[in-house]
């Protein structure tokens, strides 16, 4: 499945802002930071990472929901598609 440049735009914002919190973690290990400002960051990150992957679900459903060709609900992909966040 492919998303449109559209549609991928605030998944990749996430994930940049993602990525960008993981680094402030990685500095703040290296200076020695305080432990709960880490943890609490590093929760953070990957709240990020998990909203960005409901993200991408939200946008596969509607993708996964319907076949081109017959206009039915393709439940196989549907299913696939969820559990892969599990």
């Amino acid at each position: 499945m492919e998303f449109t440049a559209e549609a991928k735009r605030p998944i990749l914002n996430r994930l940049r802002r993602a990525q960008g919190q993981l680094a402030g973690v990685i500095r703040m290990l290296e200076d020695t930071g305080d432990c709960e400002e880490v943890l609490t960051q590093l929760a953070a990150v990957g709240k990020a990472l998990d909203r960005a992957g409901f993200q991408m679900v939200t946008l596969g459903l509607k993708e996964c929901l319907m076949e081109s060709d017959t206009g039915e609900i393709n439940t196989e992909r549907l299913e696939r598609v969820f559990l892969s966040l599990a």
